[in-house]
């Protein structure tokens, strides 16, 4: 499909054009940065680190983190950079931190066919967000962010 039809494709049927565009911006950006910058400057960035949110959400809050799942997850899906577990985490967690949505993000590791093995999810309430539930999967969680608000 040529650029011309799939930007005529976006504009004509995404409803949610800003958040998509939000989405892809900061999900380039969140891979810039752990290519090219130091891991201890960017933990700082990543939130209040060993504080967690409570379990409790608004129905809107839930409404709106599925919406930025689903473009979070439909944008990281089609870069032409590596989007995987974390810089989709960072990008749902500065989507929603800019609604006014606080979350936490965890890090967690577990052993996989003798490697060890690296994930991050995001949890709003009740919710997961992206990157599923980390911990019901095997994953021990070694970090959490809680996310800063704007």
């Amino acid at each position: 499909m040529s650029i011309i039809a799939r930007g005529y494709r976006f504009i004509r049927y995404n409803e949610h054009k800003e958040l998509t565009l939000k989405a892809w911006i900061l999900s380039a950006r969140f891979r810039f940065q752990m290519l090219y910058e130091d891991t201890a400057k960017l933990n700082k960035k990543w939130g209040i680190e060993g504080e967690e949110t409570s379990e409790e959400a608004t129905l809107d809050e839930y409404r709106f983190c599925r919406r930025v799942a689903y473009a979070v997850n439909q944008v990281c899906n089609k870069t032409r950079w590596e989007s995987k577990c974390l810089v989709r985490a960072l990008t749902a967690q500065r989507l929603m931190a800019e609604e006014g949505i606080e979350s936490t993000m965890y890090l967690g590791c577990k052993e996989l066919d003798g490697k060890m093995v690296a994930h991050a999810w995001i949890r709003v309430g009740r919710m997961y967000v992206t990157g599923g539930n980390g911990a019901a999967d095997g994953y021990g969680v070694v970090a959490k962010f809680k996310s800063r608000m704007k």
